[in-house]
């Protein structure tokens, strides 16, 4: 688009001006104080600063002697030590802002240069032009968020689900995790988050604790079938009930102990700590049981939950679940009805989960996120993620540690774990 003067009968010559140098006080004064010698418009501007090393670049639009500006500003740099750059361009901009249409977050532990080389490499391939990149998270991993747009030329487009597939196989190749989302504002409006609980907002699976309790041949049967109905190859309903019908006969008191043995995922109290201070609806959809999830719901203040219920007869467990089951379909209703109750669009969901239990559920909300998952609901969802830590869920939403940690220090919270 041309640049003109204020009359609108003349393009006016612009100027790109690149300051770089030791990050200090005062910079942006210098800079200016030249620039406003000139009587110049200011068009676009950004600035990064890595490890103290300041780039500042200014582009304006220069109503006379634009050689002049560029010798103003030369003069003005030198005099406080920074380096500077600048080239004349007649009328219009040459390379005007791109408009970002994907965000690609990679994360790891570590991010080799090998492995982000190679997803800039497909990148390249499918014709994305890399914009900007940031850095969202240096603990418990290292995270990237990239923006991108098509071919600055507009000789190449791609489909969301293409480039997603294309370098999350990079990626896995590499050992590192990448999210693609569409940019804009439908990825920072979600509003609602919803997870799985076993192997996901909790560690192990709860029907095997309490399998434990009858036997090791009971924990071994347990476990058999939960592998089977996660891997996609049994019914969960049925699978369900065959091995609920294994702790027959326990005390219901199992319950309790249970629920006192369970431990959280790692970052799974900061992630939920972190999503209800920007108001998100936060709870749990579970193919477990309420007796067990309740005291999880209470601890970390979720504002809703859905689980099963095991029947307990004069104190005992009776091998059997009451009420509806909440298996595949019925974790997919539950998500539908608490979005509705809180007046969110399913659009502006997360849901998080580890099995095939969980496909319906992630395929029906907005965003849907494999943790840790079986291969089959790898397939199907926007992002899988590998790493053993829930708060990694907070980069793919766009929150940074920095954030995070920055409202946890102002609340007294701010602790970090060292990792083995």
């Amino acid at each position: 688009m041309p640049v003109n003067d204020s009359t609108g009968t003349r393009e006016l010559d612009t100027v790109l001006v690149t300051v770089s140098g030791p990050d200090r006080p005062g910079v942006s004064s210098v800079l200016f104080a030249a620039l406003t010698a000139h009587g110049v418009d200011l068009i676009d501007i950004e600035q990064v600063v890595v490890r103290g090393r300041l780039t500042l670049a200014a582009l304006v639009a220069a109503h006379r002697d634009p050689e002049g500006l560029q010798e103003s500003v030369e003069q003005a740099m030198d005099s406080i030590g920074m380096e500077v750059q600048t080239s004349l361009h007649h009328g219009d901009d040459p390379n005007p802002r791109p408009t970002s249409t994907h965000v690609v977050v990679v994360l790891g532990r570590p991010i080799t240069a090998r492995a982000f080389g190679a997803v800039a490499q497909e990148l390249a391939a499918v014709g994305a032009n890399i914009d900007s990149i940031r850095r969202v998270a240096d603990y418990p991993v290292t995270g990237l968020e990239l923006h991108v747009s098509p071919d600055p030329d507009g000789r190449t487009d791609y489909p969301h689900g293409t480039l997603r597939a294309r370098l999350v196989e990079v990626a896995r190749s590499a050992g590192v995790d990448v999210a693609v989302e569409r940019a804009g504002l439908a990825r920072r409006g979600k509003r609602l988050i919803v997870f799985d609980v076993d192997s996901t907002l909790i560690q192990g699976e709860v029907i095997e604790m309490l399998a434990a309790r009858a036997g090791s041949q009971a924990e071994a049967e347990v476990r058999r079938v939960t592998e089977e109905a996660m891997r996609g190859e049994l019914d969960f309903a049925e699978s369900l009930r065959r091995r609920v019908a294994v702790l027959k006969g326990l005390p219901a008191s199992v319950l309790d102990d249970v629920a006192a043995e369970v431990e959280l995922t790692p970052g799974a109290r900061t992630t939920v700590r972190t999503l209800k201070r920007l108001g998100f609806r936060t709870g749990v959809v579970s193919g477990g049981f309420t007796q067990v999830v309740a005291g999880i719901v209470d601890e970390l203040g979720l504002d809703f939950c859905a689980a099963n219920e095991l029947e307990v007869v004069d104190g005992t467990l009776t091998g059997r679940v009451v009420g509806e089951i909440v298996d595949r379909e019925g974790k997919a209703v539950a998500l539908r009805r608490f979005a509705e109750s809180f007046g969110v669009p399913l659009a502006q969901t997360v849901a998080v989960g580890d099995g095939a239990n969980d496909i319906d559920m992630l395929s029906s909300a907005g965003l849907g996120i494999a943790f840790n998952a079986k291969p089959a609901l790898r397939e199907v969802a926007d992002t899988a993620l590998s790493q053993p830590y829930l708060d990694v869920v907070l980069f793919v939403l766009g929150i940074t540690r920095d954030e995070v940690e920055r409202a946890d220090a102002a609340e007294g919270v701010l602790r970090r774990v060292p990792i083995a």
